[in-house]
């Protein structure tokens, strides 16, 4: 199955998400439960979050119709390596070799699991017994 678009958007939306939401928090003040609630509610980078987180939503509901859940949620990964970037990128943030290697093995865990679908699956024992409990699920036995 050839990769969609809307399968990168999901990660990409959620980067966009965290951007907005540390924007609102920098321009949030102390203060007691009832003045950050009134504040966060009344900042455009919240609200934009809110709106983001939405339709990103519904994007990943449609992402789960059409992959098995083990393929898909391991595409989410890929915002971890975004958010560094845009942290660097954007608010001048400090990157370590670390973060980079770990980047690095997070891409290619994703390119893995999402390869490991590609194989041709071979009927083994465990595919037999989970079909066979598929099948008889439901039944009166």
């Amino acid at each position: 199955m050839p990769m969609r678009l809307s399968w990168l958007a999901v990660p990409v939306l959620n980067t966009l998400f965290q951007f907005f939401i540390k924007l609102g928090a920098e321009q949030m003040s102390g203060g007691g439960t009832e003045g950050w609630l009134w504040q966060a509610l009344s900042s455009y980078w919240i609200l934009a979050a809110i709106a983001v987180e939405i339709g990103t939503f519904f994007i990943w509901m449609n992402v789960l119709a059409e992959l098995d859940l083990s393929r898909a949620f391991p595409l989410s990964g890929i915002s971890y390596v975004l958010i560094i970037a845009t942290g660097w990128f954007v608010f001048g943030e400090r990157v370590v070799a670390l973060q980079v290697v770990g980047s690095g093995l997070i891409l290619l865990g994703v390119w893995l699991i999402a390869g490991a679908n590609a194989v041709p699956e071979e009927r083994d024992d465990w595919h037999v017994k989970h079909d066979g409990l598929r099948s008889s699920a439901g039944k009166d036995g």
